[in-house]
């Protein structure tokens, strides 16, 4: 059955998905601060975080944590609020609720149960970092974070690598490093990419060149690892395998030195070229020592 919503001819008790600001408090909105001022409860990640937001505006609400871990646990109770005829809002620590956070499903079951749900627009971190880098913005797909197993990231990297879509990505300072490594692997390391830090925030900061160019610097003592970080990573051309293969010139030998003068060591310039020509990393070996 489809089901049909007129947003404001109605004045029946809404879910409403608020936004919060990614760092700058400054970015909220005035139709945010009134509706957490107007619902009877808000729906939050980390109680504690979206306290500290109110106080700042001076709202006072009854808050119910709602995070990845208790979800399931938390619908059954926000649905029959709602079908009381309370007004909820939910929020997340900061940004758009549901993006890289809990959140879908008690959307769709407020549509199963002919709920209104009312999204606000507000802060997003990874549109901000994509309007930001200068890469095509035309079509993207944005992942969120990467699996932590190095394989199941090479996985998905590779998968996602067959699009030419612009990517888009969110990292810890932790990881960050490990995760341009394992990126410089499996794509050609001229892809643009623009890594964004802090972003609204005072210390905000954008690092973008080439793949090759933007790995090598975060693996440098010069690079500012704190922060949350996005990444915005340039798509497959149309005719990568032609016109990407800017070492077709260069011997074998001549191609891994080019990786060793850029900082990387032996090794890890062994295995780059074994990806650039789709070679096993013996055969590079046994011809780079020969």
């Amino acid at each position: 059955m489809v089901h049909i919503q007129k947003s404001f001819d109605s004045d029946d008790a809404k879910l409403f998905i608020v936004p919060t600001p990614i760092g700058n408090l400054d970015d909220m909105t005035f139709r945010a601060v009134k509706t957490l001022e107007n619902v009877e409860l808000i729906a939050c990640e980390d109680t504690r975080q979206t306290k500290k937001l109110l106080s700042h505006f001076n709202i006072e609400k009854p808050l119910l944590s709602y995070h990845e871990h208790n979800k399931y646990n938390r619908e059954e109770g926000l649905v029959d609020r709602l079908k009381q005829g309370q007004s909820i809002a939910l929020v997340s620590d900061a940004g758009m609720p549901i993006i890289s956070d809990p959140g879908f499903e008690i959307v769709r079951r407020s549509r199963e149960e002919g709920i209104d749900v009312t999204v606000l627009p507000g802060a997003n971190a990874a549109l901000t970092a994509l309007v930001g880098s200068g890469i095509d913005s035309r079509t993207f797909t944005f992942y969120g974070f990467l699996p932590r197993k190095k394989k199941e990231m090479v996985d998905v990297l590779e998968t996602l690598g067959r699009t030419n879509h612009t990517l888009i990505f969110y990292e810890s300072p932790y990881r960050i490093k490990q995760t341009l490594k394992v990126m410089h692997e499996a794509y050609s390391p001229t892809r643009q990419i623009s890594v964004a830090r802090e972003l609204t925030k005072k210390f905000e900061e954008y690092v973008y060149g080439t793949l090759d160019e933007v790995t090598l610097y975060m693996q440098s003592e010069s690079a500012e690892l704190r922060g949350e970080f996005c990444i915005v990573l340039e798509g497959q051309k149309e005719f990568d395998d032609e016109e990407e293969q800017w070492w077709d010139k260069l011997a074998l030998n001549e191609h891994v030195d080019y990786y060793i003068e850029k900082g990387y060591s032996t090794k890890d310039a062994i295995k780059v070229v074994a990806k650039d020509r789709s070679l096993p990393k013996r055969e590079v070996y046994q011809d780079y020592h020969r």
